[in-house]
């Protein structure tokens, strides 16, 4: 059976021309809708992730962005239902741990480091704005994640000029695999 794609968007959520949209238009990947974008509780982003997973219908793929990384993690280090989630792509993982966002962000640190119990890629940026290469290689090696390193994508956000973001899509693409 094909795994379903959810998509987690990181804080502020996604507007029309993140890759993370594109996907979900053009192949029909389910966006996981979080009740406040702006003032996002951990707790209650995990219980909506906990909720997709459970009520969506065999395995799944996570395909998440920046705090969504963070996100996983977190739910990772407490749900029972993980054996879902045949693999995760976490790009540009937030550095919720740094002062900068640490205060406007409450409640979403300590990132949790233990090892993820499924298939993972970390996607890192040399110029992230949000989380510095060495924090995403870092969390990779935690995480017990492959670490790819993109050259110079920014917040790998709309911003950065991936368009669809086909390398990612790519690498999304590896963890469908049994």
């Amino acid at each position: 059976m094909r795994a379903t794609v959810l998509i987690l968007p990181g804080w502020q959520g996604r507007g029309h021309a993140h890759w993370q949209m594109r996907w979900a238009r053009l192949h029909g990947y389910t966006v996981v809708e979080q009740n406040d974008w702006l003032k996002p509780l951990r707790g209650d982003w995990m219980a909506r992730l906990e909720e997709t997973v459970i009520d969506t219908p065999g395995p799944v793929v996570l395909a998440a962005h920046s705090l969504g990384c963070i996100l996983v993690a977190a739910w990772a280090s407490v749900s029972r239902h993980t054996a879902r989630v045949r693999g995760a792509l976490l790009a540009a993982p937030a550095d919720t741990d740094a002062a900068t966002l640490k205060d406007r962000l409450p409640g979403w640190s300590p990132i949790p480091r233990q090892a993820l119990p499924f298939r993972s890629l970390v996607v890192g940026s040399q110029n992230d704005p949000y989380g510095p290469p060495q924090l995403a290689q870092a969390l990779a090696q935690d995480w017990g994640a492959r670490w790819v390193s993109p050259v110079e994508a920014g917040g790998i956000h709309a911003d950065s000029s991936l368009g669809d973001w086909p390398q990612g899509h790519a690498l999304l693409q590896t963890l469908h695999k049994d």
